[in-house]
C-alpha cells in the first residue's frame, strides 16, 4: 500500500480543470486535510443557516428574517471553542449597536444628527479590544438598527423591531454553535503534530543539503548564501506551526468528540509545544550556523581542513537522521520513536565530540575572531545541545 502511495505521488499531475476538481475532492473524501475541512464548513454552514431561516421566516414571521441566517453562518468556526468566543462576540456586538441606536433614536429622533451620533458612538465602541474581531459588527448591528427604526410606523413598533433583532442574532448563534458542536465537530489535535513535521522537514532539508557539500570541500558562495536565505525564511513555518499548536489545543474545549479519545495519551500537547520551542531555537541555531559558512566560502584557507570539513559533514548527517524522524512524528507511535531519538542523539553526541577532537589535532585558530573555525566548533555543540534537549523533551513527555 505504501508503495503505491509513493508511485502516485511520483506521478505527474493530469493536467485540465476537470482533472484537477476530481483530484481536489479525492484528498477531500480520502483523508483529513483542507480540503475535507472546507467541505464540512460548506456543509454544515448550510445546515444552520437553513435551520436559523426556518426559525425565523416560517416560525417567527420576523420582518427581517436574514439575520438569523447570516449570524448562524458567521460564528461557524474551524473550533467549537471559536465559534463559541466569536458568538459572544458577536451578541455583543450586536446588543451594543442596537442599544445605541435606541438610546440616541428615542431621545433625539430620525434626524441626520442622530445617525451621525449613532455612528460616531458605535464606531468608538467597535473599538473595544474585548470584541476583537466582531467589533466592526457593533456599526454594522446600529445602522441596521437605525433603518429599522425610521421604518417603524410607531415607537411601540420600533421597539418591536429592535428586541427582534436581537432575538434573530440569539436564534442564529444559538443555531450555530449547535451545529457546530453535534454534526462532526472539528477534532485538530494532528495540527500539533503537522506544525512540527512541516518545520522538521525544512529542517531536515537543509542540514541534508549542507553536509554532502561540506564532505565534498566544495564550499562556495553561491551554496552558502543559498542555504543562508533559506535558513532566515522559517520564521512563516514557525508561526503556522504554533497556530497549529493553537488550533490542536482550542479543538478541545468543549468538544464531545474528546470524550471518546480518553484512552488516547498526550491531549494536554506540553511535550509538543516544547518540541516545537526546541525546534524553533534548533533553526535558530542552524541559521547561525549558515552565516557563519557563508562568511567562511570567502576564506581560501578552508581548503587546507578538508578533515575538519569532513567531520563536520559527519555530524551534520548524524543530525539530519534525528530531523527525519521528526519529521515523521506520529502520536500513536511516539513510544518506539523516543526511544530511537534519544539513540540517535547519542550517536550524534560521539560525532560531536569527534568534530572537537579533530579541531584540536588539527591546531586550527579556534581563538582567532577573524576566522570561523572557532564560531563553527561552538555552534555544533549548541546544536547538539538544542537537539539533545528536544528528545529528551519528548522521551520525559512518553515515560509520565
Amino acid at each position: 500500500m505504501a508503495g503505491e502511495v509513493s508511485e502516485r505521488r511520483m506521478r505527474p499531475a493530469r493536467p485540465g480543470r476537470m482533472a484537477r476538481v476530481r483530484q481536489w475532492w479525492g484528498r477531500a473524501l480520502g483523508s483529513e486535510g483542507h480540503e475535507r475541512t472546507t467541505v464540512l464548513l460548506i456543509a454544515k454552514g448550510t445546515l444552520a443557516s437553513t435551520i436559523a431561516w426556518v426559525i425565523s421566516y416560517h416560525l417567527l414571521h420576523a420582518q427581517s428574517p436574514a439575520f438569523a441566517p447570516f449570524s448562524a453562518v458567521l460564528i461557524m468556526q474551524v473550533t467549537v471553542y471559536q465559534s463559541l468566543l466569536q458568538s459572544s462576540r458577536y451578541v455583543g456586538a450586536v446588543v451594543a449597536g442596537v442599544a445605541v441606536q435606541a438610546a440616541l433614536g428615542f431621545l433625539v429622533g430620525p434626524e441626520v444628527l442622530t445617525f451621525a451620533l449613532v455612528a460616531a458612538v458605535a464606531l468608538t465602541i467597535g473599538r473595544w479590544p474585548a470584541l476583537g474581531s466582531q467589533g466592526s459588527q457593533v456599526a454594522t448591528a446600529a445602522f441596521f438598527a437605525f433603518s429599522t427604526y425610521v421604518s417603524a410606523t410607531s415607537t411601540l413598533d420600533a421597539s418591536t423591531q429592535l428586541g427582534q433583532i436581537i432575538l434573530l442574532v440569539l436564534i442564529g448563534c444559538g443555531v450555530g454553535v449547535l451545529v457546530n458542536v453535534t454534526v462532526l465537530p472539528p477534532l485538530r489535535y494532528r495540527s500539533a503534530e503537522y506544525g512540527i513535521r512541516t518545520l522538521a522537514h525544512a529542517l531536515c532539508d537543509l542540514v541534508s543539503d549542507i553536509y554532502p557539500v561540506l564532505r565534498a570541500g566544495g564550499l562556495d558562495e553561491e551554496s552558502t548564501g543559498r542555504w543562508r536565505s533559506r535558513a532566515e525564511q522559517t520564521g512563516e513555518l514557525v508561526a503556522q506551526a504554533r497556530t497549529g499548536l493553537r488550533m490542536a489545543r482550542e479543538s478541545l474545549h468543549y468538544n464531545p468528540r474528546r470524550l471518546v479519545r480518553r484512552g488516547r495519551p498526550h491531549t494536554g500537547f506540553e511535550g509538543y509545544a516544547a518540541v516545537l520551542e526546541a525546534l524553533e531555537r534548533t533553526l535558530g541555531q542552524v541559521a547561525a550556523l549558515t552565516r557563519s559558512l557563508d562568511r567562511w566560502s570567502a576564506d581560501e584557507d578552508r581548503h587546507r581542513h578538508g578533515d575538519f570539513l569532513a567531520s563536520y559533514a559527519d555530524f551534520l548527517e548524524a543530525l539530519s537522521r534525528i530531523t527525519r524522524v521528526f519529521a515523521d512524528l506520529d502520536e500513536d507511535r511516539l513510544g518506539d520513536q523516543a526511544p530511537e531519538l534519544c539513540q540517535l542523539a547519542d550517536e550524534a553526541q560521539d560525532y560531536r565530540r569527534r568534530l572537537a577532537e579533530e579541531a584540536e589535532r588539527g591546531e586550527l585558530p579556534l581563538a582567532d575572531p577573524g576566522r570561523p573555525y572557532g564560531v563553527l566548533v561552538i555552534e555544533a555543540a549548541r546544536l547538539m545541545e538544542e537537539f539533545q534537549y528536544t528528545c529528551d523533551v519528548l522521551q520525559h513527555h512518553v515515560d509520565r
